[in-house]
């Protein structure tokens, strides 16, 4: 659906997101996902879920991604926010109105895009995870000063980076294998349990929701995982396959990913480019075209 009235709510929705932040938005939209699918699973006609959670006050593509965008350009332009990375500040603390008019904005951009890709274009993939990975290419382009991968400057040892100097550090774009091995393992475990309880409910999005609402706990401090994306695509392997060990297995995979992504376009950056919904977005394009 396209209409004025959808894309006034899209602004209410971005502009909504930057007030309470990028985070506590995304929040938002797991604990109405569950609330949502409870009444779907009850027998309730009333669409939380697809209207609420995924629409225009939660979407990610239009309320966190609005947050996103705001973050940015609060940092980056108007210098009334530590850094353009902060998803967890509600950016009403800023007490200026073009702050939350570019949520706004970017809400509209979010529903735009993911309308493209979804009706226009009828992409194989989870639009609003590519919608998301868009928007936030977009924000970092146009807000940003670190181009798209970040801007490396190396530390030198030695006399100023001269004959004698030599580089202490080097960008990574793989991650080191501690690092990795817990990323496996972490990915595994809730890989096959989000799997098997798919498999049991045929609810594809139940783990993502229950993903997005646990990082409740990351707003307030506490060190929560991100898993999101593992939950996701291990829901979206185990509907399209029936198996739970291709759903760990993409579990895994996604898991990887992320922290490939996340070396990739947040290393020495001024914006967030989400990681989770990059590896969302190209595993679900795999598991929709090819199984």
């Amino acid at each position: 659906m396209l209409n004025l009235e959808v894309l006034l709510a899209a602004f209410g929705g971005g502009l909504f997101g930057a007030a309470i932040g990028a985070l506590p938005a995304f929040i938002f939209a797991g604990i109405m996902g569950l609330i949502g699918i409870s009444i779907l699973s009850c027998g309730g006609t009333v669409d939380i879920l697809g209207q609420v959670a995924f629409g225009t006050l939660f979407g990610p593509h239009i309320a966190f991604a609005g947050g996103v965008a705001a973050a940015a350009y609060a940092a980056n332009k108007k210098k009334l926010l530590g850094v353009g990375t902060d998803l967890s500040s509600p950016l009403m603390k800023t007490r200026d109105n073009t702050v939350l008019i570019v949520g706004g904005l970017f809400g509209v951009i979010g529903y735009l895009i993911n309308y493209f890709y979804s009706v226009v274009l009828a992409l194989q993939t989870d639009t609003v995870a590519m919608t998301v990975f868009t928007s936030g290419l977009i924000a970092r382009l146009i807000f940003g000063s670190t181009g798209i991968f970040g801007k490396y400057e190396a530390k030198v040892e030695g006399n100023s980076g001269g004959a004698h100097g030599s580089v202490i550090e080097k960008r990574r774009f793989i991650p080191d294998c501690k690092s990795l091995s817990l990323t496996i393992v972490l990915s595994l475990g809730v890989g096959l349990v989000i799997s098997y309880i798919t498999d049991s409910t045929q609810i594809v999005n139940l783990g993502f929701c229950i993903s997005a609402a646990s990082l409740l706990f990351a707003q307030m401090g506490f060190e929560i995982p991100t898993t999101h994306h593992i939950t996701m695509v291990a829901g979206y392997a185990t509907i399209a396959t029936g198996s739970i060990f291709i759903g760990a297995l993409f579990a895994i995979l996604s898991g990887v990913l992320c922290e490939i992504a996340g070396m990739v376009f947040n290393s020495y950056n001024d914006s967030h480019i989400d990681p989770p919904a990059t590896a969302i977005f190209i595993l679900s394009f795999v598991i929709f075209v090819f199984m």
